[in-house]
């Protein structure tokens, strides 16, 4: 039986048909004197400015609050004045223009990385700026996705934000990238689109053109150089199991009647849905972005009442401001750090200026008045008991009734028990949880491993939470997209999660796992996970217990 290539599955699901993969990045032509830099830095920055007009108009047609998030982040930065100086500075030296946005770019690719944390991520955008601005300067197509005129599963070194967004899920039946990790955006928004997905596949890189292969985006394989036949059996499986998934409806509970309220993360009202059983994540920080100044009290109360108004009797999650140091808002005047994801960041910004929370939490007390939805309200970040009570009392003393914390930091998970004596609810954030416990950037390609949920150290952490939600009879969930995986979903219920919220796509599967198992059965597989050497073993004993 042939050995299946391994990464790391990001997006559960099974595909199968011929690869295709994404279009190698433009080369430069050879260097050649410049006779008119006025004429080439008109160049340049004409194609910047395509770029970014170019990734604007995608972030407006995205369906997808974070998918939109991205691209708009991405625009921003191809517009980006310092980048244009630096292409600029570039032509002076005696580069043409495709040469001198190469650069360019690359010098600030190289600031970014420096700097780590969020702006090590925005790197990987530069690279897709880069080359979609010298194939504009250099009269080539824009560099996207494959057209073979029929299915395919699209391969690629790594995906662009631009790329993944707007796929067109009815042809890409899957996609398998060499890099990327759990949490890079490849892996957030094939999970959006609903995509069998598996990232940080080294040997994608020898899968040739119209290769049959089968991917299973759960357990992170991929099979190369099947038959068509078996590739058809595949696909009718698949079709199968992705219908009677969709067939489900109803709230979110196991099969012995455990109700697991199944929430949704938003960032607007955009995102919601008519059968939602409540928001898990509401992402303020999407009103905070882009701007100069903080939004107004009028204009946050305006934005949380649309969200609360559309659920009312149903429970939304409020985050408050999650930025920072390494998520910049040029409003908070915060300095540059060394490490900006260990620096001044969510709650912590309170410290620098307690004013913008105080008016958020007003603002959304403000929306709670006029609604009859169920409000809770929690703040990201939080390191220490003292936080937590600190923030409570904060949001009390504006009238909010149910106050929590996200625990993303290992300190705060050590202490959930002394936590939950001050807050009435916990949200776990793993994507962070995993990169303060290991150590790890998030968007480290080749530290994926690490960052993968199924760490047995993190369900550790988890079930510390559940623990000490169970012995204070108070809620613990996840936000984190852990939540998002139908394997993984059911050990976290074992572990004492009392909630799972993730984006729509997810719901139906997430819902048909817990459905087949009973609570006892989650249990089980949560002390086998937790029992296994590894993230690998982990999903093994848990899969082998399903059978």
């Amino acid at each position: 039986m042939r050995e299946p290539a391994r990464g790391l599955g990001v997006s559960p699901g099974r595909a199968a048909g011929p690869a295709y993969r994404m279009a190698r990045p433009p080369e430069l032509p050879g260097r050649a004197p410049v006779t008119d830099a006025a004429a080439e830095v008109k160049a340049a920055a004409e194609a910047l400015e395509a770029v970014a007009e170019h990734l604007e108009r995608h972030a407006a047609k995205a369906a997808d609050a974070e998918a939109r998030a991205i691209l708009e982040a991405q625009s921003m930065i191809a517009a980006d004045p310092m980048l244009l100086e630096s292409v600029e500075e570039g032509v002076a030296a005696g580069l043409g223009a495709a040469h001198a946005i190469d650069a360019g770019c690359a010098r600030h690719r190289e600031a970014l990385l420096a700097a780590g944390g969020y702006f090590a991520d925005r790197a990987g955008d530069l690279d897709d700026i880069r080359n979609r601005a010298v194939a504009a300067v250099l009269g080539l197509p824009m560099p996207g996705v494959p057209d073979p005129g029929h299915p395919y599963v699209l391969v690629a070194d790594d995906l662009a934000p631009a790329d993944t967004a707007t796929l067109d899920t009815a042809v890409v039946l899957a996609l398998v990238t060499e890099r990327g990790g759990p949490t890079s955006h490849t892996a957030i928004l094939a999970r959006a689109l609903g995509l069998p997905a598996v990232v940080a596949c080294r040997d994608a890189a020898g899968v040739e053109d119209g290769t049959w292969v089968a991917v299973d985006g759960g357990a992170g394989e991929l099979l190369i150089g099947i038959a068509e036949d078996e590739a058809a059996r595949i696909g009718e499986e698949a079709g199968r199991e992705r219908e009677r998934v969709a067939a489900g409806t109803g709230p979110g509970v196991t099969a012995d009647g455990h109700a697991v309220p199944l929430l949704l993360n938003i960032g607007s009202a955009r995102d919601l849905r008519p059968d939602a059983e409540g928001v898990g994540l509401f992402r303020t920080e999407f009103l905070f972005l882009d701007r100069a100044g903080a939004p107004t009290f009028e204009e946050q109360v305006a934005a949380y009442t649309v969200v609360l108004r559309a659920l009312p009797g149903r429970r939304v999650v409020v985050r408050t401001l999650d930025a920072g140091s390494d998520k910049p808002l040029p409003f908070l005047g915060l300095p540059d750090e060394e490490n900006p994801a260990l620096g001044v960041r969510g709650l912590r910004t309170a410290r620098r200026d307690p004013g913008v929370l105080d008016t958020q939490l007003r603002a959304i007390a403000e929306a709670h008045r006029a609604c009859e939805a169920d409000t809770w309200v929690m703040a990201p970040m939080v390191s220490t008991v003292a936080e937590a009570a600190g923030f409570a009392a904060k949001a009390r003393a504006h009238g909010l009734p149910t106050v929590g914390v996200m625990i993303e930091v290992p300190a705060a998970a050590l202490h959930a028990e002394r936590v939950l004596r001050e807050v009435d609810f916990l949200s776990i954030g793993t994507n962070d949880l995993g990169q303060y416990t290991f150590a790890a950037d998030r968007q480290h390609g080749d530290l994926a491993d690490l960052l993968d949920p199924w760490q047995p150290a993190l369900l550790h952490l988890v079930k510390l939470c559940g623990d000490a939600g169970r012995a204070a009879g108070k809620p613990v969930g996840v936000c984190g997209e852990a939540a998002a995986d139908p394997l993984l979903a059911p050990v976290l219920v074992g572990l004492g999660m009392t909630s799972l919220s993730m984006s729509a796509p997810a719901v139906p599967a997430v819902r048909a796992s817990l459905s087949e198992r009973t609570l006892g059965s989650c249990q089980e597989r949560a002390a086998a996970a937790l029992a296994a050497a590894g993230p690998s073993a982990a999903r093994e004993a848990v899969t082998t217990s399903t059978r």
